[in-house]
């Protein structure tokens, strides 16, 4: 910004703190900005995913393709939020869970032990939750595979 623009700017933030509507409306966002901004993030959030995903699971990713993928990041995104495990970096490691253990690991009657976790009302945070499963999924994988 160049310093007239600055001065500009400034005056007009001037005139506006004399008018407190109108600077509150300036900065409000209507509900449509705010889903906007929403269905933003999340697809920014998605292309991420599929980033992620390819790196720690290429063999799923070229089995399922593009549009599989993308279905099946929303479907983890929306089992997450069932939870209450809405920031990304849980919801990025829900989806890792569903791609190693199975679409609906967390409903699959051969898997209690992801039910019991992501059902245990004595871990009341959601960060908790998701790193006690990822402990959990560990030592079953481990159990598993004999070691």
């Amino acid at each position: 910004m160049d310093f007239l623009s600055f001065i500009l700017a400034r005056r007009t933030l001037c005139r506006l703190s004399s008018h407190p509507d109108a600077l509150q409306a300036m900065f409000t966002l209507r509900q449509n900005q705010i889903e906007a901004l929403d269905q933003l993030s999340r697809e920014s959030f998605v292309e991420r995913m599929l980033v992620h995903l390819n790196r720690f699971f290429p063999e799923h990713c070229r089995a399922l393709g593009d549009a599989s993928m993308r279905e099946a990041i929303d479907h983890g995104i929306e089992r997450a939020e069932t939870y209450g495990i809405v920031n990304e970096r849980d919801v990025c490691l829900y989806i890792d869970l569903m791609f190693g253990f199975g679409r609906d690991f967390d409903t699959d009657p051969e898997l209690p032990w992801a039910a019991e976790v992501l059902n245990d009302e004595q871990i009341a945070a959601p960060k908790q939750r998701i790193n006690r499963l990822h402990e959990v999924a560990l030592e079953e994988a481990s159990r598993a595979g004999g070691g």
